[in-house]
């Protein structure tokens, strides 16, 4: 009985964590004044690069094991920072979301729920990612796959556009 309880409180606390590191820290009204300050680029190309496992292959066939795991490690120690912009990233936004979902405008409302959800979405899978990238730092063989990460960052970034917020697009995305 006592393991049941410890079991249901560690769930309980678990699932806390996780929602606290999806929605992000508590908002800044700064946030919501000028985004444009608190929002910092993202070359999803590069990203892509440093995580593309044909890109790995050729580095494994081409390097020698020492050095292959050394650049492999700042490869993705790269990728990590990259995860961590976009998360920070998604955090401002999902403000921003949360703001604009009390517009009286549908259009603008239903745009920014969207949003929302893939911030939020966004901010799990680059706390999935992160631990994922540590992985396969440890293990240098182990395969990762954090292509999710830049999907719903495009898709996050598409929608900050549907919303018509300024937001520094050089860089940021394929798709813009």
């Amino acid at each position: 009985m006592t393991i049941t309880l410890i079991l249901i409180c560690v769930a309980f606390l678990a699932l806390v964590l996780l929602v606290t590191l999806a929605k992000g820290h508590g908002s800044s009204p700064e946030v919501l004044e000028n985004p444009t300050e608190h929002i910092r680029s993202v070359d999803v190309e590069a990203f892509r690069n440093l995580i593309d496992p044909e890109e790995e292959e050729f580095l494994r066939a081409s390097l020698p094991a020492p050095e292959f795991r050394r650049i492999q490690r700042e490869r993705l120690r790269a990728a990590v920072d990259y995860v961590s912009v976009a998360a920070q990233n998604a955090t401002v936004l999902l403000r921003i979301g949360e703001a604009a979902r009390q517009s009286p405008h549908p259009a603008t409302a239903e745009a920014a729920e969207v949003l929302v959800e893939n911030a939020i979405r966004l901010r799990l899978y680059a706390f999935q990612a992160v631990a994922r990238l540590y992985l396969a730092m440890i293990l240098p063989g182990a395969r990762v796959s954090v292509v999710r990460v830049a999907e719903r960052y495009e898709q996050m970034t598409r929608q900050v556009v549907m919303l018509g917020l300024q937001y520094p697009t050089r860089g940021v995305s394929a798709a813009l």
